[in-house]
């Protein structure tokens, strides 16, 4: 972005000067006109005035514009062009979400399941250098997203998730596996999977340390996030029977997923409502920063010359009209 500004900005306090030039100018031109008296001066009413009479002050505003245009190079105008630029470190991130039927209970709002999805989209808005992907698991498990820097493609795919996308189940061993293995060929010197879920591994051929275990060794980072009151609560699912009415109990595997935390060198986090959810979101956030940094150029340009040269023509263009055209005779 182009600037103007000047390198001496104190010498256009000079320009006040002007203002008692134009005072003296004024006074010293009405000393100096000529009076007589008449006894009618209707004689003159239709005297033909010529363009001399009103250029007269012209020699004196070349000469007031002159001295301005002085001051204005004394002040030294520069054009500043500044650039920045910008490297900058991102983490690749995979978000594991639990959309096991669980997931649905009502201790949250609305759901577990919602909340962690609300939750989830502002983390992402607050990260735009990096990369983040999603992967989904119930029973079962799929990537619902790859690592991609488009937020707005991840945000559209994270708000179509929905309980009933896989089979009801918990296989926390297959989600992280398949985070780790969206993670395992990426060059990023920080990579991170934050799984979140609210119940005991139930589904799935890959056992939770195993696979935290695999994490490990690719030296990918895990922060799991376990879900639900300290109580009982329940959850309205949809059946081949219709509608139905089932409790949940707000326990589950912590030691598993605080064992998953320590192999990968992450942390466990335990939330129990929606506060606490968005809280552990903004630790997670303080704790994975993404490194920035930002080199600024700044090239600048003098413009006084244009300046100078108008005030030159000025000067010479006046000199030249008082002793031609202009010329006063006393």
């Amino acid at each position: 972005m182009e600037l103007v500004e000047f390198a001496n900005p104190k010498y256009l306090f000079l320009l006040l000067l002007l203002v008692p030039l134009i005072g003296w100018y004024i006074f010293k031109l009405r000393r100096m006109q000529a009076s007589f008296k008449l006894s009618s001066g209707f004689a003159f009413d239709k005297a033909p005035s010529t363009a001399r009479v009103y250029m007269r002050h012209l020699p004196f505003l070349m000469r007031v514009v002159a001295i301005a245009l002085v001051i204005v190079v004394l002040a030294r105008p520069q054009s500043i062009n500044s650039s920045d630029t910008t490297n900058s470190e991102g983490i690749d991130i995979v978000m594991a979400l639990d959309i096991s039927s669980t997931m649905l209970a009502q201790d949250f709002n609305p759901t577990r399941l919602d909340a962690a999805k609300k939750v989830a989209s502002e983390f992402i808005n607050d990260r735009p250098n990096d990369r983040i992907g999603l992967v989904i698991f119930g029973s079962e498990s799929f990537t619902q997203c790859p690592l991609t820097t488009d937020h707005r493609v991840l945000l559209n795919l994270l708000n179509d998730v929905k309980f009933g996308m896989v089979e009801d189940g918990t296989a926390i061993g297959l989600g992280l596996a398949n985070a780790v293995n969206r993670l395992k060929d990426s060059k990023s010197q920080s990579r991170v999977v934050m799984l979140l879920t609210d119940g005991s591994n139930n589904a799935g051929q890959i056992a939770p340390l195993t696979a935290a275990e695999l994490a490990a060794s690719y030296g990918i980072r895990v922060y799991t996030i376990g879900v639900g009151s300290r109580g009982t609560s329940y959850a309205n699912v949809m059946t081949p029977y219709g509608m139905q009415r089932m409790n949940v109990s707000g326990e589950f595997d912590e030691r598993t997923l605080t064992e998953i935390a320590s192999i990968t060198k992450g942390t466990y986090f335990r939330a129990t409502d929606n506060t606490s959810l968005k809280e552990v979101y903004e630790e997670i956030d303080q704790m994975e920063k993404t490194h920035i940094k930002v080199n600024t150029v700044i090239r600048r340009k003098e413009l006084y010359f244009p300046y100078a040269l108008a005030a030159l023509l000025l000067v010479g263009c006046e000199i030249l009209l008082r002793r031609t055209w202009l010329r006063n005779i006393p």
